[in-house]
């Protein structure tokens, strides 16, 4: 459109533009929509800023999700087949950038009596240093050598198809010239003024097709407002405008909260309802955020994925797409003492673990004080790109999903499922079998395996039916130090075509024992219902004590084993083929439970009930289904009808 060059062209340095609305001033007289999209800039004078501020930040006992009430759904998709988050899914490995004032120690803190006390991230607590010696820090703070091309280069380069860098870390230091505070690293360091570290990543993160996410605490050691339970709800305010210029000045694809558990030194107040109302409030301000659990209490109802950290599960996560976050060495932040670090061995036999089970691998980097990403992760990711880009070996990770519903997860590596015709068998160096031995690949269902072949060599691989699976037998040794892939093409199980279905009939009561006539009877697509603590089925039932039971048809598209899946709170029951096989009638919080139902055929319908419960608080209920062919998703509406 002709006016979004002539708008642009209104900018000054200071503007960012966003998929969402040109962030200029509101007199730009290029842009048609100004009266309703534009949102302001730091450009703009400080009294406009404040005056803003009072009209769009909610206050603590008035936030946006108050006014939504009974009837409402918070539930916006189904983040394992959403295009929302697509990119996330497929994205499969970031990089995660822990920078700020606490750079500054690079690690150690020398007391006042001599002594050295050393961390990272944390050291400001942990070390005990007293506010006043930190800012002092703080002052001169000056990351003069953070360049953002170079750090983009480095993680493209790496094959990382996404950034996380802090943008306020625990010690409630902005990374951002917020008009909220002079905690920042435009007003309280020796940086330079005139430069924005976030703005020029996003610019560099843009150019090379590399997507930008922040990371903020909510646990603040710095504001005054934040321990006191009188005035939390100034510091929850000044929490909300920094979200809003975070989205509206940077355009982030991802947000990553931290900070969100119950702790003291100083007190954290943050309340499951805090997280339920912040996150509404943000899908308000970009409804095509992707937002981790930490928004809330870290648990499978709060944002789009869980966070494992340091850890690899050790299957795909129910309920929640996934991500492990990790370090290089043994600290978040810089530290220079700190010099345990992981091989590039280590990291790639992370990444196809984690992808092989349906997650993301985000691992860290933690520049200097300067700005410098420090030589050994560099040397590290490099070796990591490497491998990605050889051969085709980054098949086995981009967009993949979890083959472990095919074939069990080997010990001898890991496997993934990429389209309907692959399956790519990473096999880690120190298992690659001897001359003559072979693989041992256990099938769940049947499949032809129709050829097989290794990444980056001309060997071939026998493969034989064998047991449970098949065994993979190749010609020659292995072609990396770091793993190996065989690439298996195949012949799956076939799934009949989509069904026609319009969802399932929903009674909902407003009681607990689906007593009398239902206050509301609709057609639900799917069951995938997020109430929180305000929302209820229909605007005549209350937000506490109600009741929905649907009824109607499933329809496989499998003949195999079929595993329903249920998210739940307060009670839930489910009956397939007029079998009950959950039952969890004990009012809990949100919590998963599975069932497996053999013997259903694919294209064939059967009677199916969900009936759920309310009673106090927050309320959810979701139903998944899947099988070894098929990921885990909510049951989509055309496999389920009414009738």
């Amino acid at each position: 459109m002709r006016w979004v060059d002539a708008c642009r062209a209104q900018l000054s340095p200071h503007h960012h533009w966003s998929r969402h609305a040109c962030h200029a001033c509101p007199a730009c007289p290029a842009c048609p929509a100004r009266t309703r999209s534009l949102r302001p800039v730091r450009s703009l004078s400080l009294l406009l800023g404040a005056v803003l501020l009072a009209v769009t930040a909610p206050a603590v006992t008035a936030g946006p999700a108050s006014a939504a009430g009974p009837g409402t759904n918070h539930a916006t998709d189904d983040p394992f087949t959403s295009s929302r988050t697509a990119w996330f899914r497929d994205a499969k490995f970031g990089m995660f950038i822990h920078f700020g004032a606490y750079s500054q120690y690079e690690g150690e803190y020398t007391r006042p009596d001599g002594t050295v006390c050393r961390n990272a991230e944390w050291i400001k607590r942990s070390c005990a240093i007293p506010t006043a010696a930190y800012e002092t820090a703080a002052r001169q703070f000056n990351p003069s050598a953070f360049d953002a091309q170079a750090i983009v280069s480095a993680a493209k380069n790496a094959g990382q198809k996404y950034i996380v860098i802090t943008s306020k870390h625990h010690d409630g230091y902005a990374m951002w010239p917020t008009k909220q505070n002079t905690w920042n690293l435009r007003d309280h360091s020796s940086f330079s003024p005139d430069r924005d570290i976030l703005a020029e990543l996003k610019t560099a993160a843009d150019a090379q097709g590399i997507k930008l996410g922040f990371y903020y605490s909510i646990w603040d050691w710095h504001d005054p407002d934040f321990p006191n339970a009188d005035t939390f709800p100034k510091y929850r305010t000044r929490m909300y405008a920094q979200l809003k210029e975070l989205i509206d000045n940077y355009d982030p694809a991802l947000l990553w909260f931290d900070g969100e558990w119950d702790t003291d030194n100083p007190v954290n107040r943050w309340s499951r309802q805090d997280g339920a109302e912040l996150e509404t409030y943000l899908r308000g301000l970009d409804p095509g955020l992707v937002i981790n659990n930490r928004v809330g209490k870290r648990r499978v109802v709060d944002g789009d994925y869980g966070t494992p950290e340091q850890t690899i599960p050790g299957a795909p996560v129910d309920g929640q797409l996934w991500e492990s976050c990790m370090t290089l060495n043994n600290s978040w932040g810089y530290a220079k003492h700190d010099t345990d670090w992981k091989t590039a061995t280590t990291v790639v036999q992370n990444l196809l673990d984690i992808s092989g089970r349906s997650g993301n691998y985000l691992l860290n980097v933690g520049p200097d004080k300067l700005g410098r990403v420090p030589a050994a992760s560099l040397d590290r990711l490099d070796d990591v790109g490497r491998w990605l880009s050889t051969a085709g070996q980054g098949s086995a990770v981009y967009g993949t999903g979890g083959a472990t519903g095919l074939v069990a997860d080997p010990a001898w590596g890991a496997v993934a499922r990429k389209g309907h015709a692959k399956l790519y068998a990473s096999v880690f160096t120190p298992s690659w079998p001897a001359a003559g031995q072979a693989l041992h690949l256990t099938a769940k269902v049947p499949f032809t395996v129709n050829s097989a072949r290794v990444l980056n060599s001309s060997g071939t691989v026998t493969v034989t039916k064998a047991g449970d699976g098949f065994d993979l037998k190749p010609s020659g040794g292995p072609v990396d130090g770091a793993a190996s892939v065989i690439e298996l093409s195949i012949t799956p199980p076939s799934p009949t075509a989509p069904g026609s279905g319009t969802g399932l009939k929903a009674e909902s009561f407003a009681n607990t024992s689906f007593s009398g006539t239902p206050a509301a009877t609709t057609t639900d697509p799917t069951v995938n219902k997020a109430y929180r603590f305000d929302g209820s089925p229909a605007a005549g039932i209350p937000a506490d004590n109600f009741a929905t039971r649907w009824t109607g048809f499933v329809q496989p598209r499998y003949s195999e084993p079929l595993t329903f899946t249920t998210l739940s709170d307060d009670t839930v029951r489910l009956w397939v083929d007029g079998q009950l096989v959950i039952d969890n009638t004990t009012p809990h919080v949100p919590q998963v439970n599975k069932a497996t139902v053999t013997g259903l055929q694919a294209g064939q319908k059967y009677a199916i009930r969900v009936e759920h419960t309310e009673q106090t608080g927050e309320a959810h209920m979701k139903l998944f289904w899947s099988s070894p062919s098929m990921e885990q998703v909510i049951v989509p509406r055309t496999q389920l009808s009414p009738s």
